[in-house]
């Protein structure tokens, strides 16, 4: 379809980047993504590299940052700030090791529950009960 503006339609934009239009909409008001030029009958018009982006936030919250912290990326970029990607992933990474050693501490102290077979939270009458005492 051919439009008198330059630019993609709401749908069109959200299929080719495979969010849907819900998302369009909330990264908008979030303001990852700049307020679309309108037509004259109200359509909304994104930039072509409105799906470079869309794919370049996703895929920044595979990598596990929050949309606050891709929010801050995307201004660093724009900015041409030293304090990108880089720096910003050697400490995502130290921040979900940190994660992974707590989950594997929870996850070991719920195997020795499971294998004491524990009955209760509070009056346990397993031998050798794993749960310290309230």
């Amino acid at each position: 379809m051919h439009h008198p503006f330059p630019g993609l339609r709401t749908g069109e934009v959200a299929e080719r980047a495979g969010v849907n239009i819900q998302t369009l909409r909330y990264y908008e008001r979030r303001g990852l993504l700049a307020e679309p030029l309108r037509t004259p009958g109200g359509h909304r018009l994104y930039p072509p590299d409105t799906v470079t982006l869309l794919t370049a936030i996703k895929a920044a919250q595979r990598l596990g940052f929050t949309l606050d912290e891709v929010a801050d990326l995307l201004s660093a970029g724009r900015r041409r700030t030293q304090a990108g990607l880089h720096a910003r992933a050697t400490d995502k990474l130290a921040e979900i090791d940190r994660r992974i050693a707590d989950l594997t501490t929870v996850r070991d102290t719920l195997a020795r529950v499971v294998a004491a077979r524990c009955d209760s939270l509070t009056d346990c009458t397993c031998p050798d009960c794993p749960l310290p005492p309230l």
